[in-house]
């Protein structure tokens, strides 16, 4: 593929975001020599492997080490680089938390962390695999705006949003191969935005990441049986989270939010702690991930058992339109 457009992106989601995330960085990187993808040790896994073989001299393999990769990356970006460092998500959160709190946060450095295997997606090889942590850890350091796209067309916008944005950014790659996408065309990507799937008037549903489309599917699906109407809100950028989202939040009362991530330090921990600020009693509804360790299992299986495929959300979503 000599050009890789948003909607062909779409079309590629039979292979998934890790390798739409691959070919959108590749086409970046031939009309911006500055961009460098780095690795650690998991260059077809992280869907750089055509990446590498076009660009050898600006592929970096630093291996199993991703607090030295961090670090490395932090350095080349002094040199007037944009940076793309991957990784699995716990390795590249928790084991290079100091080096991201310093060299991101602090220093501000032109690196991009992006995590593969976000969410239960890695779920096969067990708790070490699992990232259900790394929103609530990136959003403890200050100063690193968060993108977790919904589907490929998304992907391949955030690659191209971030291929020209000066600054960290987390981008929080989740599911698997072969997911139904949730864009029918392209899709505008920014720091700060958040993307309206449906119009309601009754419930809020807010979501991000592979979650996003059976949200979709639950949401229409209602929408269907029911008189009330039901709003879904793509909160593809976690942080920061921008006026639209907070105002949706303050005018609906009954609000659900559905995270593949731990039921603590993602997208509901913020808004919760929001309304308790402003002094704001709603009827919340919570689909995540439970706060303990969770079994091993493939992406289906998992989704299935902690309520995050259709039918969960759709119970969840249908039992607080009767609240």
């Amino acid at each position: 593929m000599n050009e890789l457009t948003s909607n062909a992106a779409k079309r590629l989601s039979r292979l998934g975001q890790r390798a739409v995330y691959g070919l959108a960085l590749l086409e970046a990187a031939e009309t911006n020599s500055n961009i460098v993808a780095l690795s650690g040790d998991l260059g077809n896994s992280s869907g750089l492997d055509r990446f590498r073989s076009q660009f050898p001299e600006r592929y970096i393999n630093i291996g199993i080490a991703e607090q030295n990769m961090v670090g490395f990356a932090s350095g080349m970006s002094t040199l007037g680089y944009n940076c793309f460092a991957s990784s699995f998500a716990p390795f590249i959160t928790m084991r290079s938390c100091e080096q991201v709190r310093l060299n991101l946060g602090y220093m501000q450095s032109n690196v991009k962390i992006v995590s593969i295997g976000s969410g239960i997606s890695m779920g096969y090889l067990g708790n070490s695999h699992f990232g259900l942590e790394d929103i609530a850890i990136i959003n403890s350091i200050p100063n690193i705006p968060i993108i977790c796209p919904a589907d490929t067309s998304q992907v391949y916008e955030a690659v191209r949003f971030l291929s020209n944005y000066s600054g960290p950014a987390y981008l929080r790659l989740t599911g698997v191969a072969g997911e139904e996408t949730v864009y029918k065309d392209s899709v505008n990507v920014e720091i700060g935005g958040s993307n309206t799937i449906n119009n309601g008037e009754d419930i809020l549903v807010l979501s991000y990441g592979s979650t996003l489309q059976r949200c979709k599917v639950a949401v229409q699906s209602l929408n269907n049986l029911r008189s009330g109407s039901i709003h879904l809100e793509d909160v593809y950028s976690l942080r920061p989270l921008n006026t639209k989202l907070l105002e949706l939040v303050r005018r609906f009362n009954k609000i659900m939010v559905v995270e593949e991530h731990r039921e603590t330090g993602g997208l509901f921990t913020c808004l919760s702690q929001y309304t308790a600020t402003e002094g704001l009693s709603k009827q919340w509804e919570h689909v995540s991930l439970p706060d303990r360790f969770l079994i091993s299992g493939s992406y289906q299986e998992l989704s299935s058992r902690y309520g995050l495929d259709i039918e969960g959300i759709t119970r969840k979503l249908n039992s607080l339109h009767f609240k």
